[in-house]
């Protein structure tokens, strides 16, 4: 009694077509499809931003020139 069989669930199964129809349960089945598929492009877009956000920084450090002045020179050159 604790799970159904494969004849409950075919039962259930008529019963939700004849309920919602078949067009509906289609048009449903595609825009879940859809918003599955736009979920999986902006994970997909958000890694590669992050890697390039990464790679930016990693360029940034490559090109900042660390120095260490060792003397003021008040002179001026005439």
């Amino acid at each position: 009694m604790g799970s159904f069989s494969i004849w409950h669930w075919l039962v259930v199964l008529v019963i939700v077509m004849l309920v919602f129809g078949t067009k509906k349960l289609r048009n449903i089945g595609q825009d879940l499809g859809g918003a599955v598929k736009g979920f999986k492009e902006g994970i997909r877009e958000a890694n590669t931003e992050a890697d390039t956000d990464a790679e930016k920084q990693k360029l940034a450090n490559e090109k900042t020139i660390d120095a260490e002045v060792r003397e003021k020179s008040d002179k001026v050159k005439s």
